[in-house]
């Protein structure tokens, strides 16, 4: 593990390569897990006062579980996250033309209606943070959803971290991801 700041990071993150391949999980990540994707309350807040900006994009039947729901919710371990569908498909997600799960919210901010992109728990993806008292824990969450992205970062020799650069800096910052990138020489990775 590597401490940097207040971050303690695995070693996965550095050893790992990963490259999203969409085409091949089909947005499985929007669908996969037991709850919906983590927010902070200030994404809970900016989701609902935006959900006009990215609405129409979503199914019927989604709309009718925010309408029911609510824009987020507590989950049954204590955590804030997004609706569900089903009890399995993110409440903001919609299948495209190719039968690949996409995010609403991120449409609408590449389409100019937003400056909010998505959550940053759904743009760190496949990292997961876990905020403790003194630290948080930063690692890397393998799932079988996304061996297609583990062949094609391993084929393309690209590191998690890299993967991950712009949301682990707007997280965090450019000096923190900085010194992930100096720790990531001093490990000769």
């Amino acid at each position: 593990m590597i401490e940097i700041g207040r971050t303690i990071l695995s070693n996965d993150i550095f050893e790992k390569y990963f490259l999203c391949d969409i085409l091949k999980c089909k947005g499985a990540c929007c669908i996969e897990g037991d709850s919906g994707a983590p927010l902070t309350d200030d994404e809970a807040i900016q989701i609902e006062l935006e959900y006009d900006t990215f609405s129409d994009l979503l199914p019927k039947k989604h709309k009718r579980e925010v309408e029911k729901q609510g824009h987020s919710l507590i989950d049954s371990d204590g955590d804030l996250v997004t609706p569900l569908v089903d009890d399995r498909q993110c409440v903001y997600s919609y299948s495209n033309d190719k039968g690949i799960l996409k995010c609403a919210i991120e449409k609408a901010h590449f389409e100019g209606k937003t400056e909010f992109r998505k959550p940053i728990s759904c743009h760190l993806f496949p990292i997961r943070i876990t905020e403790y008292k003194r630290f948080d824990a930063v690692n890397y969450q393998e799932l079988d959803i996304c061996k297609p992205g583990r062949k094609c970062g391993k084929s393309e020799k690209l590191p998690l971290y890299k993967f991950l650069k712009e949301p682990l800096t707007k997280k965090y910052g450019e000096e923190w991801y900085k010194d992930v990138e100096a720790a990531a020489v001093h490990l000769k990775l």
